[in-house]
């Protein structure tokens, strides 16, 4: 498995990346060789006002999956710790909700994965900052549904396994979930 460790706003010491790398390297074991790569992203924002200021990031690459997850604390080791303790949680509600149930499948449908639009400033015009290419695979709104789940964002884009058409999945203000097909 490839691992990228890095640092935004902050130096990444060889003692933290280390650690990074072993607590990561833990989670990546409960996959075996369905994790492809892992980005880990470590912040520290400059806002006094914030006390949990250390932030860790971890994006997993699997087959077909993105999992993500992300913490923050005082301390960068414990933010490895918080976010690693929540990458397992979510790594192993994957590998007993997919894997486990799709042994006897031949594949598992590919997924996209939608980043979160960063935060505009308020002064200014609102502009297209960011675009993302999707790669659309069809799926059922259940897979949809898991995999919005496990990348922690509020909607989703797939491409419909009984129609073929191009579905937005959304979670609403009661918890519940919507979904948008076109007509």
């Amino acid at each position: 498995m490839k691992m990228i460790v890095k640092g935004r706003r902050t130096d990444v010491t060889p003692a933290i990346r280390e650690y990074a790398e072993e607590k990561i390297g833990r989670v990546a074991k409960i996959l075996d060789s369905m994790i492809m790569s892992a980005d880990v992203e470590l912040t520290t924002e400059s806002n006094p006002s914030i006390p949990e200021n250390q932030i860790a990031e971890v994006t997993v690459y699997t087959k077909g999956h993105v999992i993500r997850a992300k913490e923050s604390a005082s301390d960068m080791f414990a933010a490895i710790d918080l976010v690693s303790e929540k990458l397992e949680r979510q790594v192993r509600k994957f590998k007993t909700k997919i894997v486990d149930r799709h042994t006897k499948a031949p594949s598992l449908p590919e997924a996209i994965s939608m980043a979160a639009a960063e935060e505009q400033q308020a002064e200014r015009e609102p502009a297209i900052v960011k675009t993302k290419r999707l790669d659309v695979k069809p799926m059922t709104p259940d897979e949809a549904i898991l995999q919005m789940e496990l990348l922690g964002h509020d909607f989703f884009v797939f491409s419909s396994a009984e129609t073929e058409e191009i579905n937005v999945l959304y979670r609403r203000n009661d918890g519940d979930y919507g979904l948008i097909e076109p007509s």
